[in-house]
């Protein structure tokens, strides 16, 4: 008598939908457009030329590194490397050099989603894995305080569209949060930011959860730790919690999953803005909550029909987690300090190649019993 055994690796997302990827990444795409548009108005031509050239190097790295990695060549069809290529560009300075553009959305589609096997594969949002190698290896250049004096390229200086409408002093504040010229291309108009929001959860392309426990923590611990408006953005924080945190191959596929990863990310966030992370602090609580994703899946996985949860050992699993998020929370912190995040993103270069070169396959097991 023989037995075989199969070790089984559930990743997400689980859930089956009728709806094609592609389908989903065009409602996307559709979300920013409102965005977008704001971006020109409020940086002009260079906003466009940025767009321009993270879609390009995207497109051209994605054809070349699935054909070359994976023996792909459709892979151009599901319109992720569009998404990835627009949400790199809208957590930029209109003015970052063409070169680093193009340098960050190769390594987005490379390093964020080829090696890790292609789409939906990835532990890391593709998107701020780029942006993240492109302040290790551009670092005069991001770090630049001239990178955000992009003033003189503003099509649009101010809209008074509530203002023309109501009270001047109501309507300034309505104005403020229509249309503003700071900040990265996508952080131009809240209002729009959160109107992309609604639209993605109306379609069900993302859920309340993880919005909801992000915004709630967060502003929580702001009042808690008495931290200035000054040291954070809010439009930073909507978009990075919207189109990012959301992202489903790198957040837990579970609702009550992902409302422990909104609370938890909210708390990281607001901590690293304590701290005095001053632009990152967003990239960092989302790659961190990314990393744990699918172990916080599997905590709050769903039970078996017919049986009751066990909550005191679901609670216990939870705790250890956050104990586990909180000591990788310092620990980024104190490579932040030391400025040392570079030698992480080596090590992570070096794990995603040899993880590629070298994967853990599900084999077949067999056994033969006596």
């Amino acid at each position: 008598m023989s037995a075989d055994y199969r070790q089984v690796i559930y990743s997400n997302p689980f859930v089956r939908a009728r709806a094609k990827v592609g389908t989903v990444m065009f409602d996307v795409v559709l979300s920013l457009l409102p965005i977008l548009v704001f971006a020109y108005l409020a940086a002009g031509t260079r906003a466009l030329q940025i767009l321009g050239v993270s879609v390009i190097a995207a497109l051209v790295s994605e054809f070349v590194f699935s054909w070359f990695f994976l023996r792909k060549t459709n892979s151009l069809k599901d319109g992720s490397a569009l998404v990835t290529a627009l949400l790199l560009a809208c957590t930029l300075s209109p003015l970052t050099p063409w070169y680093v553009v193009a340098f960050g959305a190769s390594m987005a589609v490379l390093f964020g989603k080829i090696l890790w096997g292609g789409l939906g594969r990835n532990l890391f949002n593709p998107a701020l894995v780029g942006r993240e190698m492109m302040t290790v290896f551009f670092p005069a250049v991001m770090s630049s305080g001239t990178l955000w004096a992009f003033q003189d390229y503003v099509q649009v200086e101010d809209i008074r569209f509530f203002r023309a409408i109501g009270e001047s002093t109501s309507g300034e504040y309505w104005d403020s949060l229509l249309f503003k010229t700071t900040g990265a291309i996508g952080e131009y108009s809240i209002l729009f930011i959160v109107l992309g929001g609604l639209f993605l959860l109306l379609r069900k392309r993302i859920s309340w959860h993880i919005p909801f426990g992000v915004f709630v923590v967060f502003f929580l611990f702001l009042r808690l730790l008495d931290i200035s408006p000054e040291h954070y953005s809010i439009a930073g924080l909507l978009f990075g919690t919207i189109f990012m945190a959301t992202d489903m191959p790198s957040s837990p596929s579970t609702s009550s999953g992902k409302l422990y990863y909104g609370l938890v990310l909210g708390a990281v966030a607001a901590i690293l803005v304590w701290q005095q992370v001053r632009f990152e602090y967003m990239s960092y609580a989302i790659l961190i909550m990314n990393g744990f994703s699918r172990e916080i899946s599997s905590v709050f996985k769903p039970v078996v029909w017919g049986e009751k949860s066990d909550w005191k050992k679901i609670t216990g699993q939870a705790l250890l987690l956050t104990l586990a998020i909180a000591t990788i929370t310092l620990a980024v912190l104190q490579l932040h300090n030391l400025k040392a995040i570079p030698y992480a993103v080596y090590v992570y270069i070096i794990y995603t190649i040899i993880k590629f070169k070298f994967p853990i396959k599900n084999s077949l097991i067999k056994k033969q019993s006596v």
